[in-house]
């Protein structure tokens, strides 16, 4: 099973990081208003950022250094994975 370490844009523009090993569901229940208590009021959320891991621990683990960065460097990480998926064929 995958586990994935995410980030939304919330309807405010603020930026939520969290983990899941079901992003779809996750996602899902963040806009359906169950995922979390500081999405509920700022739906709907929309997912910008990624990571895939093979450990429940090691996406934790980087959802913990994800949430010390600051807005401009979470920002920039957004930014660089569209830039490299853009690139992809």
């Amino acid at each position: 099973m995958m586990n994935y370490t995410y980030i939304l844009r919330c309807r405010d523009g603020s930026l939520y990081t969290g983990w899941t090993n079901d992003l779809t569901k996750r996602v899902a229940a963040h806009n359906a208003g169950t995922g979390g208590k500081y999405t509920r009021a700022r739906r709907p959320v929309e997912l910008v950022y990624f990571e895939t891991f093979p450990s429940k621990n090691e996406a934790m683990r980087r959802e913990v250094q994800i949430k010390r960065l600051t807005r401009h460097e979470k920002l920039a990480l957004i930014q660089k994975n569209n830039m490299e998926s853009k690139q992809r064929p």
